[in-house]
C-alpha cells in the first residue's frame, strides 16, 4: 500500500518530532509491506517566514490532495 503523505514539520520542537515520527513509520512500511511518501508543506512561523502567511494556499492544496496529514 502505497500513503501519501503531506507533512507540516511546523517550527520550535515540531521539526525534530516529526522527523522521529516519519522514520518509525518507515520501519512500519517496511515490516508490513506500505510505502510512506512525504510531501513537506509549511505552516506556522516557518510559513510566515517563507511566504508571509501562517497558512499558504499551497500547504492547504498539499494536505488536500494528500492521504492524510502528519503535524
Amino acid at each position: 500500500m502505497i500513503i501519501n503523505l503531506a507533512v507540516v514539520k511546523g517550527d520550535g520542537i515540531g521539526p525534530e518530532i516529526v522527523t522521529e515520527a516519519e522514520k518509525v513509520l518507515d520501519k512500519i512500511g517496511e515490516l508490513y509491506g506500505h510505502e510512506f511518501r512525504y510531501t513537506d508543506v509549511l505552516a506556522g512561523g516557518c510559513a510566515i517566514d517563507a511566504t508571509g502567511e501562517p497558512l499558504p494556499k499551497e500547504t492547504v492544496e498539499g494536505c488536500l490532495a494528500a492521504d492524510s496529514v502528519l503535524l
